[in-house]
C-alpha cells in the first residue's frame, strides 16, 4: 500500500475547525458517535466519491452560481436591497437556492481555499444579503418585494421559515470553515427575530415546510445560544394541533395531523417529512428527549419496511410529492424526488450519530450510490428532479418534474443546489470517532484523522471492488489500545479480514468488524467484501414489480437501458432467463463503466390483444444477452427506455 505524502494533502482554509461539518453534536448531547469534519477526512480524486466531489467543485457548483444569476435569484435580492427595480422572478422561496449554494461553497472552500471565483460569490452574496435584510432582521426577497403585507400570513405555504433554515445552515457552514465571518451575524439577526416572534409566550405557529427545526438546532450547536434550540423544540411540540389548517392536501401532507411523538407512519410530502425527522433527532439528542428519538426510530422502521424504493428513493406519488400506502412503490410512476433522497441521507446520518447502529449507515450508502448519484449527470450540469425506476417505451414527458432526461435547471430549482451542498460536504460523512477509537461507515479513497493523533489511510476501488486497504499511518501518542471499526454492509454475506498480512477471524457485531489493539504506524488492515451479483425480489405486496427481480452488486442497483438492446427490441418485451447465471465484469466496449452485469435474457411475444380470456401465454423468441449498467449512470449515453425491475420468464 502506498502511503499518502503529507504534501499531497490539500490545505484547509484558515480558521477551519477540526470537526467542521454539517452536524456537530455538543459534548453534552446523547450521541453515541462524533463525526470527523472536513479537516479530518479528506477524499482523494482517485476514488469514485472523490471524483464526485471534484466534479461538484469544477462543474456543479459553478453551474449553480451561474444559474442563480441568470434565473433571477440574485436579482431578487438586489431588488429587496433597493438596488434594482426589476420584477421578482421565480418561486416565492427562491432565496433558499441562494442559501444552499452558499452552504455548498463554504464546504468546498474549506478544502479549496484557492478558488477565488467561489470566494467572491460568498463575499458578494453575503454582503448582498446583509443589505437586503430588514431593520428587524427579517430577510426574504419575495415578501419584501412582492407581498410585504403577507409577511407571516401564510405559514402553510409561505416557506418563510424554510428559507430561514437554509440561511442558518449556510451561516453555520461559513462559520465552521472560517470562510466568511459576516454571514453568521445576518443569520443570527433573523434567528433572534424568530425567537422574539415565535418563542415562549409568542405566536403559536409552525412552518408548512419543515427544515428550520434542524437548522435552529445546528445554529445552537455553533453558538451555544439556548433559545435557538428551545425554539426548534417548540416548533416540534406545536405540530399535530392543526395550526396549518386543512389546506389543499390536508394536514397529513404537512405532518400536522398528530403530535410528533405519537405518529406511527410517515405521511405526506416526502421531503417535508424527512427534514422534520432530521430535526426531531437533532432536538432529541440535545435535550435528552428519548421519546422523541424513539418516535424518529419508529418512523424509520415504517419508512424502510414498506415505503422505500430499492434505490433508497422516497416518495411514490407525483400528486403531493408524497409517500403512498404501504408497499405502494410503482416503478414508472415513482416520484423519488432528489431532495427526498438527500434528506434521507441526512436523517440517517443523524440517527447513526445518535445510536451507532449500522442500519443507518447502510441506508446512507444505498441512497447515496443510487438515488442521489442518479440525479446528476456525468457532466455535473444536468439534473433529475424525480427519479423513476422505469422509463417506458414511448413515454411522453409531462413537465419538468417528470422529465425523461436530465435538465440543466428547473423553475423550482431546489435539487441542484441541494446536490451541491451534499457533495461539497461529503468527506464529513465518512467516519466518526469516540473515546474508544475510529469508526468507518462509508468507504472511499481517503485519509482519516481522529482525535488523539490517530491517522488511517484508506485505499479502495469501492464500490466497483470490495477490497478496502487501510494503513495506520499514525497510531496516536498515548500507547493505549484503541478500536478500528469497519462496517460490513448488510448486503455482504461473506468477507475476510487481515491485519499485517495475517488473516484474522473477527465476526461482525452489530454490523461492524471491530479490531482492538495497540496499533503501531505502518500496520495494514484489509477488509475484503465479497460482491456477487444478487437477484433481489420485492415483497409480494409490491404489486407493481411482482414477478420481477432487480440486479444488484455491492451497494449498486443496476438497470437495463434501450441503448444495450439489439435494434428493434422493445425493452418491455425483455425477460430475464431464470436458468442463466448473471456475471459482473469490465467491458471493453463500455470503457466508462468499470463494472457491468451480463445476464441471459429472452424476448417475449404476448400478442396484440390488450386483454384475453384465461391465462395469457407468452411465446419466447431468440435468446439475447442482457447488459445491465449501474442505475446512477442511466441516461448519460442516450435518451431512451430504462428499467430496474426485470420480469422473469416463466419456467419451461
Amino acid at each position: 500500500m502506498t502511503q499518502q505524502k503529507l504534501s499531497d494533502t490539500v490545505p484547509a482554509a484558515p480558521g477551519l475547525q477540526e470537526a467542521a461539518g454539517p452536524v456537530v453534536p455538543t459534548p453534552a448531547a446523547l450521541s453515541a458517535l462524533r463525526p470527523l469534519g472536513l479537516g479530518q477526512a479528506r477524499l482523494r480524486a482517485e476514488g469514485l466519491l472523490g471524483r464526485w466531489r471534484r466534479r461538484n467543485a469544477e462543474d456543479t457548483l459553478p453551474h449553480c452560481v451561474d444559474n442563480l444569476h441568470t434565473a433571477g435569484n440574485i436579482g431578487n435580492l438586489r431588488a429587496a436591497a433597493g438596488e434594482s427595480e426589476d420584477e421578482f422572478v421565480g418561486m416565492w422561496f427562491a432565496d433558499s437556492d441562494v442559501h444552499k449554494t452558499l452552504e455548498a461553497a463554504a464546504w468546498q472552500l474549506a478544502t479549496s481555499p484557492e478558488d477565488d471565483g467561489l470566494r467572491s460569490f460568498v463575499d458578494d452574496t453575503t454582503a448582498l444579503l446583509a443589505r437586503a435584510q430588514r431593520e428587524d432582521g427579517y430577510l426574504n426577497s419575495y415578501f419584501t418585494v412582492v407581498a410585504p403585507q403577507e409577511r407571516w400570513a401564510k405559514p402553510d405555504w409561505s416557506h418563510e421559515l424554510y428559507c430561514a433554515g437554509h440561511l442558518f445552515q449556510a451561516a453555520v457552514a461559513a462559520a465552521r470553515t472560517g470562510v466568511s465571518p459576516d454571514l453568521l451575524p445576518v443569520a443570527r439577526r433573523f434567528a433572534d427575530l424568530l425567537v422574539e416572534r415565535f418563542g415562549p409566550d409568542g405566536v403559536e405557529e409552525v412552518c408548512g415546510h419543515p427544515e428550520v427545526e434542524t437548522a435552529l438546532a445546528e445554529l445552537y450547536r455553533l453558538t451555544g445560544h439556548r433559545p435557538y434550540l428551545d425554539l426548534a423544540q417548540r416548533f416540534l411540540d406545536l405540530r399535530g394541533r392543526g395550526l396549518l389548517g386543512h389546506g389543499r392536501f390536508g394536514p397529513r401532507y404537512y405532518q400536522d395531523h398528530q403530535p410528533v411523538r405519537e405518529v406511527r407512519e410517515v405521511t405526506g410530502h416526502a421531503v417535508r417529512q424527512l427534514y422534520l425527522l432530521a430535526g426531531m433527532v437533532d432536538v432529541a439528542v440535545e435535550t435528552g428527549d428519548l421519546a422523541l428519538l424513539d418516535a424518529a426510530e419508529r418512523l424509520w422502521a415504517d419508512a424502510f419496511r414498506s415505503r422505500t424504493y430499492v434505490t433508497g428513493a422516497h416518495g411514490s406519488r407525483h400528486r403531493e410529492e408524497a409517500y403512498g400506502d404501504p408497499y405502494e412503490l410503482p416503478s414508472d410512476r415513482a416520484y423519488g424526488e432528489t431532495c427526498a433522497a438527500i434528506a434521507s441521507f441526512q436523517w440517517n446520518w443523524r440517527l447513526l450519530l445518535a445510536t451507532g447502529r449500522a442500519r443507518y449507515a447502510d441506508e446512507m450508502e444505498r441512497v447515496l450510490y443510487n438515488a442521489v448519484a442518479a440525479a446528476v449527470s456525468s457532466d455535473g450540469r444536468h439534473f433529475f428532479y424525480s427519479n423513476p425506476l422505469q422509463l417506458r417505451t414511448g413515454h411522453a414527458s409531462s413537465g419538468e418534474e417528470a422529465a425523461s432526461r436530465r435538465l440543466p435547471w428547473y423553475s423550482c430549482a431546489c435539487c441542484p443546489p441541494n446536490i451541491a451542498r451534499l457533495m461539497a460536504s461529503l468527506p464529513g460523512y465518512l467516519a466518526t470517532a469516540d473515546d474508544g477509537g475510529l469508526q468507518i461507515h462509508l468507504y472511499g479513497d481517503a485519509s482519516l484523522t481522529a482525535p488523539g493523533g490517530r491517522r488511517v489511510e484508506m485505499r479502495t476501488a469501492y464500490p466497483w471492488q470490495g477490497r478496502i486497504e487501510l494503513e495506520v499511518a499514525e497510531a496516536g501518542g498515548d500507547g493505549q489500545a484503541w478500536t478500528l471499526a469497519l462496517r460490513v454492509p448488510a448486503w455482504c454475506d461473506t468477507y475476510t479480514v487481515s491485519v499485517g498480512g495475517e488473516p484474522v477471524r473477527v465476526p461482525a457485531r452489530d454490523g461492524y468488524v471491530r479490531l482492538t489493539r495497540v496499533w503501531t504506524p505502518g500496520t495494514t488492515v484489509v477488509l475484503d467484501l465479497d460482491m456477487p451479483v444478487r437477484q433481489v425480489t420485492a415483497h409480494p405486496r409490491v404489486d407493481a414489480v411482482r414477478g420481477c427481480v432487480a440486479l444488484t452488486r455491492g451497494p449498486l442497483v443496476y438497470c437495463l437501458e434501450q441503448a444495450d438492446l439489439p435494434p428493434g427490441t422493445v425493452l418491455e418485451d425483455v425477460r430475464l432467463d431464470p436458468g442463466a447465471e448473471a456475471t459482473a465484469a469490465r467491458r471493453e466496449d463500455l470503457p466508462d463503466i468499470p463494472v457491468v452485469i451480463t445476464a441471459g435474457g429472452l424476448v417475449a411475444h404476448a400478442g396484440d390483444s390488450l386483454y384475453t380470456a384465461g391465462a395469457r401465454r407468452e411465446r419466447t423468441g431468440t435468446p439475447l444477452t442482457l447488459t445491465a449498467v449501474p442505475y446512477f449512470l442511466w441516461g448519460n449515453r442516450s435518451e431512451g427506455p430504462m428499467r430496474v425491475w426485470i420480469p422473469v420468464a416463466a419456467a419451461g
